[in-house]
């Protein structure tokens, strides 16, 4: 009964994750979506940066507390092992879903591209961005990042074991592709808005500070070898590798939502 639910638990809070992904790119792209980045409840100028700054702040506090060793020594006295991921992702779930719902959109233009082709361009590297957030999460282990594959060896009566320490296909040439992807599918967009701005600059500060945090703990886990992966393979502009090096799905642990 337990291995049932467990799995049942995984399955939905990852069937959650990729309808709000779906749901966001429709946000950020002010398509297809009842409310998005320049839609919505109006408000004042000052009023809308703050609401939205402290929308941003609770999904990166979430983000980065959760995915930290320490605290999840902690949590997962009151939360299954097997269901650790699963718990974060549908936490992720939850912040992202409440940052779109309040979202206070700024319309004061940034830019606004009119040449066609420059304009198809911008709109193929958007789209680019948000076709290479799932493409990259599996090129490592999609459903261990996202907390299925644990339910399923659950599931199954096998237990639970870390995925190796490999070099995968575009790890091998920045050390955090997935926040690469992220950026562009922030940045990348024929019209910014000042709301846009704040969204995609606030997250992108957020990305490079946290991918230090994240190494730290990659250090101490995985030791020379990650050590050596960070002097060969640069973290985010692919400027060439020098001597092998490896990759690890744990890279990106909290990069997802």
């Amino acid at each position: 009964m337990q291995r049932t639910a467990f799995f049942a638990y995984g399955v939905v809070c990852h069937a959650l994750f990729l309808a709000i992904y779906v749901y966001f790119a429709g946000f950020v792209a002010n398509f297809g979506v009842p409310r998005s980045i320049d839609s919505g409840p109006s408000s004042t100028l000052g009023s809308a940066i703050a609401i939205n700054l402290l929308l941003l702040l609770i999904f990166t506090l979430q983000h980065s507390i959760m995915a930290r060793p320490a605290f999840k020594q902690l949590w997962t006295r009151l939360v299954p092992q097997l269901i650790e991921r699963s718990t974060y992702v549908l936490a992720s779930c939850v912040v992202l879903g409440l940052l779109m719902w309040q979202w206070r959109p700024i319309n004061v233009v940034i830019w606004n591209v009119q040449n066609p082709a420059l304009w198809g361009l911008m709109a193929g590297a958007f789209a680019a961005g948000w076709l290479a957030v799932p493409i990259v999460s599996l090129m490592i282990n999609h459903f261990d990042l996202f907390g299925t594959r644990q339910v399923w060896l659950h599931w199954q009566g096998q237990p639970y074991s870390p995925l190796p320490f490999t070099t995968p296909l575009a790890y091998s040439l920045v050390r955090h592709p997935l926040y690469v992807a992220w950026a562009m599918a922030f940045w990348a967009t024929p019209t910014m808005t000042l709301g846009h701005l704040l969204l995609a600059g606030f997250l992108t500060v957020y990305m490079v500070a946290v991918s230090r945090v994240e190494e730290r703990d990659l250090v101490a886990y995985f030791g020379e070898a990650y050590e050596e992966y960070e002097r060969s393979v640069p973290a985010f502009v692919p400027l060439g590798r020098r001597v092998g090096a490896a990759a690890t799905p744990d890279v990106v642990t909290s990069e997802t939502t």
